[in-house]
């Protein structure tokens, strides 16, 4: 279920940027109907267990399609971003989102999590989980 805030942030973006938003959130719902969808750190995030998956951001250009443990997955075409594990894919147009890809990064997503939610405690060490 996309949450109210994430309908909020659609709402607020240019058409162009918001039809890429859209895609990318039914299809991160389909793919992880489990997942808790909010906007964490002004962005829209999905989690499961507590543990950030997959988000994205609307960048000064295009809008940035993130996974946290993205560096991990197997499946090609998401580049570095970050100290830790996360990879991203950047959009200007709905018509960049390969679906069939799209759904390959989500379902390693699932089987490939890096411990994002206690990376404080332990101060900014990561475990992996799966």
């Amino acid at each position: 279920m996309i949450h109210g805030d994430t309908r909020k942030y659609h709402a607020a973006l240019d058409a162009g940027d918001r039809a890429i938003c859209t895609l990318l959130s039914k299809e991160i719902a389909r793919a992880l109907p489990e997942a808790e969808n909010k906007v964490w750190h002004r962005h829209p995030v999905w989690f499961l267990e507590c543990n950030p998956i997959v988000g994205y951001s609307k960048l000064k250009d295009c809008i940035r399609l993130l996974f946290w443990s993205g560096q991990s997955f197997r499946t090609k075409g998401l580049e570095k971003e970050g100290s830790f594990k996360a990879a991203q894919a950047r959009f200007t147009s709905k018509d960049e989102v390969d679906v069939e890809r799209l759904a390959r990064w989500l379902a390693e997503s699932r089987e490939v999590q890096w411990d994002y939610k206690n990376i404080v405690q332990r101060k900014g060490r990561l475990e992996r989980l799966k």
